[in-house]
């Protein structure tokens, strides 16, 4: 293998990193991939001394760092609040409409008629809602319909919020019955067991 094709896998692996990155729901994802995309990127540029090259993708590189350093100062911040709604609540149906196209992306197949839910709650950072949860509530068990962050928020605490919070709420137990597609992940980090049919996790 020669030199130049050694650069030019350089080249194709950065501009591989960068476009998986634009495929990517979470936000935090996203700019972690495009980070290493773009270092691949400026050591291909300084390799073949394409300059502008380099100096677009330190400014890339910078970008994604500051936005990075920010989402994790939010991730360690305590400064949520959890608001009680209902399943047919303005604010919920505002939040579940201007989010729709990514809850049914989310969670295919997800019907977006949460009327009937018993019990809603909001998660807010600083005032902004930033996540959702729904669900029926019977004998102290919550059988929720949804739990949902925006994806700015996806890889942050709020999870974590919820079940430190729900306890307060009369609630013994969490069950989700619904896809775990894109959502096994987020399950076993906020301590959810796999019961064949069915998510629980005791408060």
């Amino acid at each position: 293998m020669t030199t130049a094709n050694i650069f030019e896998i350089i080249g194709y692996i950065g501009s591989a990193l960068v476009l998986i990155s634009f495929m990517m729901v979470s936000v935090f994802k996203l700019r972690i991939v495009n980070t290493l995309g773009s270092l691949f990127c400026v050591v291909y540029g300084f390799l073949i001394h394409a300059y502008p090259t380099v100096i677009m993708n330190i400014a890339l590189v910078a970008i994604n760092v500051y936005y990075l350093v920010k989402m994790m100062r939010i991730q360690t911040d305590n400064d949520y609040d959890l608001v009680k709604v209902s399943g047919d609540d303005g604010l919920t149906k505002y939040i579940i409409d201007l989010y729709k196209d990514d809850i049914a992306k989310y969670f295919p197949g997800i019907s977006m008629d949460f009327s009937t839910s018993n019990s809603a709650f909001v998660v807010c950072h600083s005032g902004k809602p930033v996540g959702i949860m729904l669900g029926n509530l019977k004998d102290h068990v919550l059988d929720i319909k949804l739990d949902y962050s925006i994806p700015e928020y996806r890889d942050f605490s709020i999870g974590e919020f919820l079940m430190g919070n729900l306890i307060h709420e009369d609630i013994d137990k969490l069950v989700y019955r619904g896809t775990d597609e894109n959502h096994k992940a987020y399950l076993k980090k906020t301590g959810f067991v796999n019961k064949g049919d069915r998510y629980e996790r005791t408060l």
